[in-house]
């Protein structure tokens, strides 16, 4: 019996240490204690996921929350499960297809009419390398729901944003953005061989250079705005990559998935850390990646790249570049 204790402490060593070591690279849970009693907080794509976890995260702090999803019925769901775990009875579904302008437009005027409050907005939602689709208004797929969807509703709730103030708006892109390229003679993919890895790395930086102009558009109005990447996480998100069905990949990479793979629940932590902590009410305009601040890409801090692409972002989805953050619904004259 004895012979055995000696590999049996080293395997326990072992384990303990590789489990410790995971938690230590997947960042572990949100430092901030902070609650947030009676705030409205609307996430995106919040039935599944990173969505699902940080709007469970925040409802266990007290929060008034909304998910906004394309599949009503599984957001519905969603918050059932919410309410049933948190006992917070103020969590509700609400339909929103962010590759339709005018689902973007309806899901907005009934949050502006309906809501006295709206503290913070997590554009969480996300498609990653599908094939080459288009939205219902033509744009291609990731583009259109990662980006514009989230550039037209963030727009559309500025002023209920402003009036809510101090609030704060959290835009989760990816590290994937420093392999982004904005390429505005063809954002669409209509000229171009489609890439689905380009056209992902493309929204991704798109939703950075976003949150650094809004970011200089909001000076003084007590209202923040931060880009963020979670972490990679076990998530439906990377259903078209392929890596999932790959016998090969599981084998060979799966103890390095295993280590820097994280769980929704921990990859929701540094979006519940950017919601809610004390310390970041009036950090604004930076990227953070997981909880830590850091420099984005060099394009995702040119200035005026970040200014054509709102112009053109404006035109795309029909907001008058006059207002800079608020819409009349006239579209732009092409």
């Amino acid at each position: 019996m004895n012979r055995y204790i000696l590999p049996l402490s080293v395997l326990g060593t072992a384990v303990g240490g590789a489990v410790l070591l995971k938690d230590f690279v997947a960042g572990g849970a949100c430092p901030s204690k902070a609650t947030i009693p009676g705030k409205t907080v609307i996430v995106t794509g919040a039935n599944t996921g990173i969505g699902k976890q940080t709007a469970l995260e925040l409802a266990k702090r007290g929060g008034n929350i909304i998910l906004a999803c394309r599949d009503l019925e599984k957001c519905e769901a969603a918050a059932k499960d919410i309410r049933g775990e948190t006992l917070n009875h103020r969590v509700s579904a609400r339909h929103l297809d962010l590759a339709s302008l005018t689902s973007v437009r309806e899901f907005a005027a009934k949050i502006n009419e309906e809501e006295e409050h709206l503290h913070v907005l997590i554009n969480n939602a996300a498609v990653m390398r599908c094939p080459h689709w288009t939205t219902e208004d033509g744009f291609e797929m990731q583009l259109g729901v990662n980006y514009l969807g989230h550039f037209l509703l963030t727009n559309l709730l500025l002023d209920k944003l402003k009036a809510s103030a101090p609030s704060r708006i959290i835009n989760l892109s990816s590290l994937a953005h420093v392999a982004g390229h904005i390429d505005f003679d063809d954002l669409n993919w209509e000229k171009r061989k489609y890439d689905t890895k380009a056209a992902y790395c493309q929204s991704k930086l798109a939703l950075v250079l976003f949150s650094m102009e809004l970011s200089r558009r909001l000076q003084g109005t007590g209202v923040t705005v931060n880009a963020l990447h979670p972490g990679v996480a076990r998530t439906e998100l990377g259903r078209h990559t392929g890596m999932h069905n790959s016998a090969f990949s599981s084998f060979t990479l799966g103890p390095i998935f295993w280590l820097l793979v994280k769980s929704p629940q921990l990859a929701a932590q540094p979006s519940t850390y950017l919601a809610v902590a004390e310390e970041l009410e009036s950090v604004s305009g930076k990227y953070f990646d997981g909880f830590r601040e850091k420099a984005p890409a060099p394009e995702a801090e040119d200035e005026e790249v970040a200014q054509r692409l709102w112009a053109e972002s404006a035109r795309l989805v029909g907001l008058e570049l006059s207002s800079g953050a608020s819409e009349r619904g006239q579209p732009l004259p092409k």
